[in-house]
């Protein structure tokens, strides 16, 4: 998975009572554009994300 700053990082929900979460890219920490990533989620939250193969990037 490769990002940049400004993508958008979505992670869908792998219960059906939750919802999916999203957030904007604000680092790429690793290499490439690889993860993990500082991301800010639409609450409000910021922290650092290793996502895993329940999420995708959409690009900015």
């Amino acid at each position: 998975m490769q990002a940049k700053v400004g993508d958008r990082l979505v992670v869908e929900s792998n219960r059906v009572d939750a919802p999916r979460r999203e957030g904007e890219i604000l680092e790429v920490r690793g290499e490439n554009g690889g993860p993990p990533f500082v991301v800010r989620w639409n609450d409000g939250h910021e922290g650092l994300a290793y996502p895993g193969p329940d999420a995708h990037i959409v690009t900015g």
